[in-house]
């Protein structure tokens, strides 16, 4: 038996220093590598690769920029590409995976407002002309108009920056302040946000985070569904849209009923209708982070220039009914 003992010990070590890790008491980068070499693998025996053409690729290409100019383009522009889309086109729903954070001043509006109340505020001509071109000059409320009663989901992003200011304004955040206490959930943890101007975030029907989480190689295999900034939870891009396109459910988290006391973290976020039925459930890890099923490698998905949709260059079967990312 003593023969065996230093077997026994070194395997006993062995299952000590695994358990560590994984009761992420401490890390062990190797271990984590494999894992993720496993997973990849995994990815790619499993890919049903082929293209879905349930969701496009709205794509803001060299193309549209040689033709429509340099970006950021006018929201007189973004706001006919919303018309044409939902009116033209008639699609499902359109995610922007783009802030709108600063006014669009390219129509020289507020440099004819200035005029208008010191050089021409006695010409009564201008002052007329002003009053009839404001609505057709103010791209920014053209784009919100635009945005109005229609399913868009707006995009924005954290950051951890030292010193870091919020900007722009903040989406409606999911659970409140409080809502997870007493419960060991290890958020991503966010100090300040860059939103979108007011009036669009008010227009739009929601809008979600784009952040990721990148791993140490820096493949990018898990999204975070939650977030906390200043003690409140905000969801991402995708769950968002995910949500609109099912009647907006509510989100309820999940903890398994059999599990000792002691244990309090979150296994899952369901899905739950107006009625309180759930219509599905996304398993997330310690993150409440959901591990992204890649369907295959790059143009898994229909990518198709904004220009030629701005130039009717698309058949509307096209775009019907479709799921558009931009």
């Amino acid at each position: 038996m003593k023969q065996f003992l230093p077997r026994y010990a070194l395997g006993f070590l062995i299952l000590l220093v695994l358990l560590g890790h994984s009761a992420h008491i401490y890390q062990i980068p190797l271990v984590n590598r494999l894992d993720a070499i496993i997973y990849d693998a995994k990815i790619r025996l499993t890919m049903p690769q082929g293209i879905d053409q349930r969701v496009v690729i709205l794509d803001i290409d060299e193309k549209s920029l040689a033709e429509q100019g340099r970006w950021p383009w006018g929201r007189d522009k973004l706001a006919t590409l919303m018309d044409k889309l939902f009116d033209q086109y008639g699609v499902r729903l359109v995610g922007f995976d783009v802030v709108f954070a600063e006014p669009d001043e390219s129509s020289g509006l507020k440099s004819l407002e200035s005029m208008a109340k010191k050089e021409l505020k006695d010409v009564a001509g201008f002052q007329a002309t002003l009053r009839e071109l404001r609505p057709q000059l103010d791209h920014d409320a053209r784009f919100a108009a635009a945005l109005k009663n229609r399913a868009v989901i707006l995009g924005y992003y954290f950051s951890n920056a030292e010193g870091g200011v919020s900007s722009g304004a903040a989406a409606e955040p999911v659970f409140a302040a409080g809502t997870f206490a007493g419960r060991s959930i290890a958020f991503t943890q966010w100090g300040s946000y860059g939103g979108n101007l007011p009036e669009f975030q008010k227009a739009a029907a929601g809008a979600g985070h784009f952040n990721p989480l990148v791993d140490i190689d820096g493949t990018s295999r898990r999204v975070p569904l939650l977030v906390e900034c200043k003690g409140q939870y905000y969801e991402s891009l995708s769950l968002a849209m995910v949500r609109n396109l099912l009647g907006n459910p509510s989100i309820s988290p999940g903890y398994p009923e059999s599990s000792p006391g002691s244990y309090k973290a979150m296994e899952w976020l369901d899905l739950k209708a107006a009625d309180g039925s759930v219509i599905g459930n996304i398993p997330v890890d310690e993150n409440v982070a959901a591990l992204i099923p890649y369907r295959g490698y790059q143009r898994s998905f229909p990518y198709i220039s904004i220009t030629d949709v701005l130039n009717d260059r698309v058949p509307r079967e096209q775009l019907a009914r479709k799921v558009m990312l931009v």
